[in-house]
């Protein structure tokens, strides 16, 4: 079904407090001790997602000594961040050496329950250059709210501020392969820098998803995604 790249090579200060010893993708979710990245696998797993890129830098060799070169049939290719590129330099380079005109991009410290292949198709049928996955959401303000239009393009980024209601960006990308090749830097967030400030440059659609949304980077979301997992396990990988 295609490529993806993991974000997994964070630093997860905000998470240090309850889990001080691995990266904020290899955190614990249940008594056994799989990893969160484990379950963000599982789930492309069962999408026929059959190439992932795992981009790394804090403590890459946890990484790679538990999930080695495949994963339940996923074959899996390290780029590795020998200083912090941010999520747009991490992407960079990973896309090099992806071969899928459209490739997805996820953050191995978000869990997004997202159609994949529904999503794909969006992209290709809107020829769009960036889809993202949108959440709606109700009174949230550590997110800033998208500006959609009737045809589901994406016209602007809000600032983070309370909302009583509307969609976010849920962190699940597929873009073109290319789309970074002309950008100079190396070092730069993928949606700060290049996202927010190209939008009106080129087609971003939004790819509305209901499906279960957690983001495991302070330690509330963390324990709620340990307690979710425990108890829908095996739901996950279906």
């Amino acid at each position: 079904m295609g490529e993806a790249i993991i974000l997994a090579g964070g630093f997860g200060t905000r998470l240090r407090k309850v889990v001080s010893d691995v990266p904020k993708p290899m955190a614990p979710m249940d008594d056994e001790g799989t990893p969160f990245l484990a379950f963000v696998l599982d789930k492309l797993v069962s999408q026929g997602i059959t190439q992932v890129v795992l981009s790394v830098g804090y403590l890459a060799s946890v990484v790679q000594e538990y999930f080695g070169d495949t994963y339940e049939g996923i074959k899996i290719s390290y780029v590795r961040e020998d200083e912090p590129l941010g999520t747009g330099g991490a992407v960079k380079k990973a896309l090099r050496i992806c071969r899928d005109d459209d490739v997805f991009v996820l953050n191995g410290d978000t869990y997004f329950d997202v159609d994949l292949v529904a999503m794909k198709e969006e992209h290709q049928r809107c020829n769009a250059d960036f889809t993202l996955a949108a959440r709606e959401m109700r009174d949230f303000d550590r997110y800033g709210a998208l500006e959609i239009d009737e045809n589901g393009c994406v016209h602007h980024f809000g600032e983070k501020k309370y909302c009583v209601a509307g969609f976010i960006n849920g962190g699940v990308y597929c873009l073109r392969r290319t789309l970074l090749d002309n950008i100079q830097q190396d070092v730069f967030s993928l949606e700060k820098d290049f996202l927010e400030k190209q939008v009106e440059c080129m087609h971003v659609q939004a790819f509305k998803s209901v499906g279960y949304f957690i983001d495991i980077g302070v330690p509330e979301d963390y324990a709620a995604a340990r307690e979710y997992i425990v108890k829908n396990k095996y739901r996950i990988k279906e």
